[in-house]
């Protein structure tokens, strides 16, 4: 059975970041660190674990920022060579899952030590990331900080460019919300326009989840974004491209969909059959699904499907589900068959009674059928 994530955060992580320390200052008191970040350690989630160090930090590191920062620099070790995976506190120093806690402590104390707190923060990120604490200061330091993300975004080691796209998504999971750019993303797109052609995929990737992330509340301008950025765009632009409006691209957002391809389906004779009327919660719906071109021309498709699930007010809720992209050749028929789970997630609560699927194609329904939820 693997290890539960919050477990990266354990008393071998704390002694570490404590030797660490203690190398950088005499007066360091490493067992009442130790003791102190890890009673209760093994009760917590792992946000909650990071939280408890820092606050532990604060309590044991010089009350001067000045002094607990430079402590906090010498202690860094050695830099990812890939991904977060390869991060370690070994003998060069921490690195890993211990410089969460490290940057949330510049994050919440460094504010009023700006300069000092962007090399941590720019050091610490070649090491794990920076992308939760960066925040506090665009929160903060709005004008400032922008600044210093525009010169980041040509540094020369790409999980500090990657911080610039990542560390200012408005709705990063786990993370505070940045209202100044839900509310006007403009100053994240000029950052993502310098971005987005990085040689590094990991980079290219966070600005697609970035772009995703303004498409929740500004459909219509990433749907520009993607028009403008997509004439004459390399194989990896548009691949960014796609991965940036998938939540736009599972909403049937139309203008999206046509300028990724997909345009409205030229088809006739579309019909849903669902063959489990009634579904026994644990097992699986199943249904067939066909269609037939009525066009000369083969057809880009996506498919999807959304089952309407029943609430406890008698009222349903779609959940949109993809099923497959797929070329529909000129006046051929398309037949194909889902099996659909429906189980114990910890996302949602299930009703016994009558749901609904519904198949869409390019944005657009082409059929609802019912069918019952049992729940023994």
């Amino acid at each position: 059975m693997a290890e539960p994530f919050k477990n990266s955060f354990n008393k071998s992580v704390v002694s570490g970041m404590a030797r660490h320390f203690s190398k950088q200052w005499e007066g360091f008191d490493s067992n009442g660190f130790i003791t102190d970040a890890t009673t209760n350690l093994d009760s917590l989630e792992l946000k909650a674990r990071s939280d408890v160090i820092t606050q532990t930090m604060y309590k044991y590191l010089p009350a001067d920022f000045n002094k607990a920062g430079k402590i906090i620099l010498g202690s860094l070790g050695t830099p990812l060579s890939d991904g977060i995976s390869s991060g370690v506190i070994d003998k060069n120093g921490i690195a890993g899952w211990g410089i969460m806690p490290m940057a949330n402590y510049v994050g919440i104390y460094g504010q009023d030590h700006f300069e000092l707190s962007m090399e941590l923060l720019k050091e610490m990120t070649k090491r794990l990331s920076s992308e939760f604490a960066i925040r506090y200061f665009i929160l903060a330091l709005p004008d400032k900080t922008l600044s210093i993300l525009k010169k980041w975004s040509t540094d020369e080691n790409y999980h500090v460019r990657r911080l610039v796209s990542e560390g200012s998504r408005p709705r990063l999971p786990w993370a505070m919300k940045l209202p100044i750019y839900i509310e006007d993303p403009t100053p994240v797109i000029e950052l993502l326009e310098r971005l987005k052609n990085d040689p590094s995929e990991y980079v290219r990737r966070s600005v697609a989840n970035n772009l995703n992330d303004i498409a929740k509340d500004h459909p219509g301008l990433v749907a520009n974004i993607a028009a403008k950025w997509i004439n004459g765009a390399s194989d990896e632009l548009k691949k960014l491209i796609k991965h940036a409006c998938r939540t736009l691209i599972k909403n049937g957002h139309k203008k999206t969909l046509e300028i990724l391809g997909f345009k409205r389906a030229e088809v006739k004779n579309a019909s849903l059959n669902v063959l489990t009327k009634d579904v026994v919660f644990g097992g699986y719906l199943e249904f067939t699904f066909n269609i037939l071109s009525d066009s000369n021309k083969d057809q880009a498709l996506i498919i999807d499907y959304i089952i309407h699930h029943q609430k406890n007010s008698g009222k349903t809720a779609p959940k949109v589900f993809k099923w497959k992209v797929t070329n529909l050749p000129a006046n051929k028929l398309l037949s194909a068959t889902k099996k659909h789970v429906i189980k114990k997630i910890t996302t949602r609560k299930y009703y016994q009674g009558e749901h609904k699927v519904e198949i869409m194609v390019n944005g657009v329904s082409m059929g609802v059928n019912k069918f019952n939820l049992l729940i023994p």
